[in-house]
């Protein structure tokens, strides 16, 4: 098992550069960061961009690997996004993790697009995940689709795709069986619910439609398996006893990687740094 962390972008970079460098010294495998231009869970709050964040994260830390939680369609483009991860790629030196994900409100109505259905967002996550790919693999990309076109995208020096894992988010079983045939990697955030037996019961669902999926794969035993525990009901960071209960049943189901939350001092995601520290010492 792998674990990590995500570091919310709602303060000055000066007042959570500590907590990023602070994740590398604990031991933590990845750090993460939101991308959105607003986040629905503290939509009156100070917001910051996650590319600069994780350009700033990467100079300051040498190991840990580095995500985005997760990349949507709902403001960026495949073509320039891609230039962004060849980029942040190079500076990192091969430590980011690209999460891709359909995106939600707000983020979806902030520039005055027209609302699709989750139909319609499940297509045009998989043409933008297919484009951004060929972009990071190709030069010379040229393509004209529903949602996203390109004109001679250029690529001067190689593939750096081989060094960026597209890590596909999703809950429902298209979305699921799609980052079995297409991605890296699978993260996800479980269902919503208020009770834990629930919560890990969709996990399983989830996971049947994964590994039925991964069955067709030669290199499924690669496929990496992320889970927000940040999301379960019962908090990780309540004891040391619920974090073995929580990852104990994760890895249970197969995920590689689990990720907590870092702690804040109100909601969302209030807990004990503390406590952090000392999952980290008696567990990583």
């Amino acid at each position: 098992m792998r674990y990590g962390v995500f570091i919310l972008p709602d303060r000055p970079w000066q007042q959570t550069r500590p907590a990023w460098e602070r994740a590398e010294q604990l031991g933590f495998d990845h750090a993460w960061t939101f991308d959105h231009l607003v986040w629905g869970g503290l939509p009156d709050s100070q917001w910051f961009s996650c590319i600069p964040t994780l350009t700033a994260a990467a100079a300051v830390t040498s190991r840990i690997m580095l995500g985005a939680f997760v990349f949507s369609p709902n403001f960026r483009h495949p073509v320039s996004l891609s230039r962004e991860i060849q980029t942040l790629v190079d500076i990192s030196d091969g430590r980011l993790l690209a999460g891709l994900g359909a995106g939600g409100t707000p983020d979806d109505l902030i520039l005055g697009q027209s609302p699709q259905t989750p139909r319609e967002r499940v297509d045009r996550l998989q043409e933008f995940a297919r484009l951004l790919d060929r972009t990071l693999r190709e030069d010379h990309v040229s393509a004209a689709g529903e949602y996203y076109s390109s004109r001679d995208m250029r690529l001067v020096g190689g593939s750096v795709r081989d060094r960026v894992p597209l890590l596909m988010a999703g809950n429902g079983p298209r979305s699921i069986r799609f980052a079995a045939a297409f991605g890296d990697g699978w993260v996800t955030n479980g269902a919503v619910t208020d009770d834990v037996e629930t919560w890990f019961a969709e996990l399983g669902r989830s996971r049947e439609v994964l590994e039925t999926r991964l069955a067709e794969r030669p290199d499924a035993d690669r496929f990496a398996r992320y889970l927000n525990l940040a999301s379960c009901p019962l908090s990780p960071l309540e004891s040391i006893g619920a974090f073995d209960e929580i990852t104990g049943r994760a890895a249970g189901l197969g995920f590689t990687d689990v990720i907590l939350a870092w702690p804040r001092s109100e909601p969302p995601y209030k807990g004990s740094e503390e406590m952090l520290e000392r999952i980290a010492a008696e567990r990583l």
